[in-house]
């Protein structure tokens, strides 16, 4: 016969434990020998080894219960059940870890990594971190709205970054944000910009500047976090305005206004 701090070590669970089942009703009380204490026999450990397994995967007491007093058909129908149960959530787990290993690598959190490629080529050509920033606030909503077409604007994107000048573009833009909204070197900025956008579309047509085909009221958002994101931004939008061109996100060729 077994005292109940024995039953506790043979199943490896606490005595407190062993007494939280008996006032559940899973375990049955033993009566007190002459001495006062309770004796368990070896049954009492397999019982509780059940009991323990079945708690740690999860089930409920109030089901160890039900299991404990099923036939073997019921018993093996049940534990094939927590078994799936157990099965999808350590897929469930596995989905979250893979989320938070995502999540410590930065970019790739929300991002295709399509995406997080074309940022990285951004850094490796010396572009500004704080444009880098804008590019992937920007990205986020995008391919979360239109994720089908990701491939098709990264394909363009490559090709684009294939071009010196555009390279440029983006250098200017992080010189750009350096600037207070009167420095006379901020206009001189738009100046090159709107001069390399004219260019582009003169050459490669208006569809290379604005290749996205946004949605404005989706443009106008991105463009809102562009401009949290790298508040100068705005000025440098007001100042291209004047330069015949219009908008961050979505390009587009304006008349400028008469002196």
């Amino acid at each position: 016969m077994l005292t109940i701090g024995e039953l506790a070590s043979h199943s490896k669970v606490t005595v407190r434990a062993i007494r939280h089942y008996h006032a559940k009703g899973l375990l049955p009380e033993p009566e007190r020998d002459h001495s006062g204490y309770r004796r368990y026999d070896a049954g009492a450990v397999v019982e509780l080894i059940k009991i323990r397994t079945l708690a740690e995967a999860g089930v409920p007491l109030a089901r160890v219960r039900e299991l404990l007093r099923a036939g073997e058909e019921e018993f093996a129908a049940a534990i094939a059940d927590i078994d799936r149960r157990l099965r999808a959530e350590i897929r469930e787990r596995r989905r979250h870890r893979e989320h938070i290993a995502r999540l410590a690598s930065g970019d790739s959190l929300a991002l295709p990594p399509e995406v997080v490629e074309f940022l990285d080529r951004l850094r490796a050509l010396g572009v500004d971190e704080r444009i880098v920033r804008v590019e992937r606030d920007g990205w986020i909503p995008l391919a979360a709205h239109s994720p089908e077409r990701v491939p098709e604007w990264m394909a363009r994107k490559r090709e684009q970054l294939a071009d010196p000048q555009l390279v440029d573009f983006y250098r200017t833009l992080g010189q750009a944000l350096d600037r207070a909204d009167d420095d006379p070197r901020l206009a001189e900025l738009a100046d090159e910009l709107a001069a390399y956008i004219t260019r582009m579309a003169d050459e490669q047509g208006e569809d290379y500047v604005d290749d996205a085909d946004i949605e404005p009221p989706f443009a106008k958002l991105m463009d809102t976090l562009a401009f949290d994101t790298a508040p100068p931004a705005r000025r440098l939008i007001e100042l291209l305005r004047t330069r015949g061109w219009t908008g961050w996100t979505k390009l587009e060729r304006v008349d400028p206004p008469q002196p």
